[in-house]
């Protein structure tokens, strides 16, 4: 899933930005409050992750402006130990979890992934459609309990469609969701990912929606 992050100390975003592509996001890496807005206002991302004391716009003031504008993306808040004030005030302003510095890069891709459930209306780390289930910390995926192996894209583009599961999602949405800043993307990426998925799951298990997008199918077709 793709987040943005919002840094401006160059040895923290980078361990940061690291940390969390290892533990399987896409990050676009913004030094600054005023950037943070802005790409918060152009891109749709699954998340972001803000330092309060961003220079040119704070943390705080990027949260409540977004979240005047209507934002509704998961938002969680990196703070000072000694930051409680800020902290509460934070998740008056509307952010949905924070973390102390310094950070446990562990605890911190698991509040986002449970952020990101969250969002999607979802309760558990496993995601479970048909009978495909996907430990999105674990990068795992089953099939009628036998193991499916997939390639990084290929989890990357399964993930977005079962969080957005019954949703049809054109192939803009998923390349979003796939590629972060300065990737190149090949104009037939997506469909190159949805065959293989297709070959190792199944064809009925993501129908395509011809002139909108891809969707997958959350009931087993009934036969008959």
């Amino acid at each position: 899933m793709r987040i943005l992050l919002a840094e401006d100390d160059p040895l923290l975003g980078d361990g940061l930005r690291a940390g969390l592509r290892q533990s399987g996001f896409q990050v676009d890496w913004v030094r600054d409050g005023a950037a943070a807005e802005r790409e918060l206002r152009a891109q749709p991302y699954a998340a972001a992750v803000l330092d309060l004391g961003l220079p040119m716009k704070d943390g705080l003031d990027v949260l409540a402006s977004v979240r005047a504008q209507g934002l509704t993306l998961p938002v969680l808040l990196l703070t000072a130990r000694d930051g409680i004030p800020d902290r509460v005030r934070g998740l008056d302003l509307g952010a949905d979890d924070y973390v102390v510095k310094p950070v446990d890069l562990t605890e911190l891709a698991a509040r986002l992934r449970a952020l990101v459930r969250r969002a999607h209306g979802q309760a558990t780390e496993s995601l479970r459609v048909q009978d495909v289930v996907m430990d999105a910390a674990a990068r795992s995926v089953t099939q009628a309990g036998q193991a499916v192996t997939l390639s990084t894209r290929e989890f990357d583009l399964l993930h977005a469609l079962m969080l957005n599961a019954g949703r049809v999602m054109s192939r803009e949405q998923l390349e979003q969701h796939l590629y972060s800043w300065g990737q190149e993307v090949d104009s037939n990426a997506v469909e190159v990912h949805i065959h293989h998925l297709r070959k190792k799951l199944g064809s009925a298990l993501i129908q395509t929606v011809r002139g909108v997008g891809y969707l997958l199918v959350r009931d087993t077709p009934q036969a008959g």
